[in-house]
């Protein structure tokens, strides 16, 4: 949390920074190791570790092996239910971006900050990471899509019994929202994750700004926007994992799309 003059920054906390302090420029290019992919491999070591530790394989299954296996059954049954049958050769890529979201949400909101020099990063309040992830879906549906039906894929934009007169009108508007797509899917996740935090560094600079101004404002300031703060931290939780879950399921949705052409 940056405070000058008293003043706290609640924007600080997204400032992509030098994890050593000094940029590496190679080729005019900078190519600095920054506090964003540290938290984001800090992200692939804690995911790894819960899936190492769960696929112990156990005839009968520990409560970590248990919570794997429910993660895994969970995005199977959501992949089965909106794509069929063949939604199973997706899990494992669904599996993976719905698991990186939530570790890397819930990571974000770490109580790390306690230690000097140290806050957490949540990664998925930048659009590069979320519009990445974004273009990364989007390209698989296209290549789904155009892989297993050829340019038949455009009949998507045509919705079965439009008349021919609206055919042009009705083509133009549903491939536009076909190409919004991806800039949806990656904004919604970006803009749920940064207004929380930033909701949450506002309370934590009325907590703050209460105690210095002493005993009287302390109760009137420090304790509502405590208690308050701790409930936006349970919601942002909350919020955390149904962002993880909007993204896979709509990542779903529109593999459905893809590999089921109507």
């Amino acid at each position: 949390m940056a405070a000058e003059g008293g003043k706290i920054d609640p924007m600080h906390q997204f400032l992509i920074e030098p994890v050593l302090g000094q940029r590496w420029i190679v080729g005019g290019y900078d190519v600095s190791f920054t506090n964003s992919a540290l938290w984001m491999v800090i992200t692939l070591v804690v995911l790894w570790l819960f899936m190492l530790g769960g696929m112990k394989r156990e005839l009968v299954p520990g409560r970590w092996q248990a919570a794997v296996e429910g993660f895994t059954g969970f995005v199977q049954n959501m992949l089965t239910s909106n794509v069929g049958p063949e939604g199973k050769r997706f899990v494992p890529y669904v599996f993976s971006l719905f698991m990186f979201i939530l570790f890397a949400n819930i990571l974000g909101l770490m109580p790390v900050g306690i230690v000097p020099g140290w806050h957490p990063f949540t990664v998925t309040s930048h659009l590069t990471v979320t519009g990445v992830l974004a273009i990364i879906s989007f390209s698989i549906v296209l290549i789904v899509g155009f892989g297993r039906h050829g340019f038949h894929f455009f009949s998507l934009f045509v919705p079965h019994g439009t008349p021919a007169l609206m055919v042009p009108l009705i083509f133009v508007v549903e491939l536009m929202s076909f190409l919004v797509r991806p800039f949806s899917l990656g904004l919604r996740l970006f803009v749920a994750m940064t207004a929380g935090h930033i909701l949450l560094k506002v309370l934590a600079a009325f907590v703050i700004n209460g105690i210095n101004l002493g005993p009287g404002y302390a109760v009137l300031i420090t304790v509502p926007s405590f208690v308050l703060m701790l409930g936006i931290t349970l919601l942002e939780l909350l919020v955390a994992a149904i962002q993880a879950y909007v993204f896979a399921l709509l990542t779903s949705v529109y593999l459905n799309d893809a590999v089921n052409l109507h």
